[in-house]
This record gives C-alpha cells, sequence and structure tokens, in this order.
C-alpha cells in the first residue's frame, strides 16, 4: 500500500496496488500541475479521504480533485463508469507521497498534447524527477 496527503493534511489517499509505473504527462492540465499519476479503480484499490474541489475542463470527462485548503492537486476521478467493467477509473498524485515509498516507480510517458499515445520508457524513475 502507497499513502499520500496534500500539504495540509486535509485529503489523504491510499493505493492498494503494486503500480505498473506514474505517468508524466504534458496535457494542457498535467505539465501546469506538474502531477505524476498512478491509476486504479474508485473503491477497488484507489481511496481518496477528505474534502475536494474539483475542475473539469473541455468536455468534463475527468475532474481534477485538490485540497480546498492548501491547494495541492490530488486526483482525478472519471466522470463516468466504465460501461464494460462497471467500474470507475481514478488517478492519485504519487508527488504526495513520501519520495521514499514511490523512488523506484518507473515513468511512464503520455503524449497528451499532441499525439495522445505512450511514448517508450527512457529508465528514468520517479526519484528522477524530484529535482
Amino acid at each position: 500500500m502507497i499513502e499520500g496527503s496534500c500539504h495540509c493534511g486535509a485529503v489523504r489517499w491510499r493505493f492498494e496496488a503494486t503500480p505498473e509505473g506514474a505517468t508524466a504527462c504534458n496535457c494542457t492540465v498535467c505539465r501546469r500541475y506538474g502531477v505524476l499519476w498512478i491509476y486504479g479503480h474508485e473503491g477497488e484499490d484507489v481511496t481518496v479521504i477528505g474534502p475536494t474541489k474539483a475542475y473539469a475542463r473541455g468536455e468534463k470527462h475527468l475532474d481534477f480533485n485538490f485540497c480546498p485548503e492548501c491547494g495541492c492537486v490530488v486526483s482525478w476521478r472519471a466522470n463516468r463508469v466504465g460501461k464494460k467493467s462497471g467500474r470507475r477509473r481514478m488517478a492519485v498524485n504519487v508527488r504526495l507521497a513520501e519520495p521514499e515509498a514511490v523512488a523506484d516507480i518507473p515513468i511512464d510517458h503520455f503524449d497528451g498534447l499532441n499525439t495522445f499515445e505512450d511514448l517508450p520508457r527512457d529508465g528514468r524513475r520517479v526519484a528522477d524527477y524530484w529535482f
């Protein structure tokens, strides 16, 4: 299990699985937030605890959730349940975890700005993104 929290501690998350990778996305929102996402499903392997405010962009497929006190971006949540799976996709911001808990997770790059495709891994890990 991996845990994270916003700066003030009002919002926390738990990730109860082993992430395959942490995604660095360059879309217009993620690059501004500076987040690294790990993915799961609400109520299964991802739990967010505490009050959040939401921002939905464009066609509003996702809510980006942040702490209303300190402003840290905590998660995103799909606004629809998957038609086939009946599950709701979520991601949490791994930058809110303690560094040693997530340091070795490999980075996946997603080109959310131009091609909407995954890019090849380059060997970097979350620890390489701290500085």
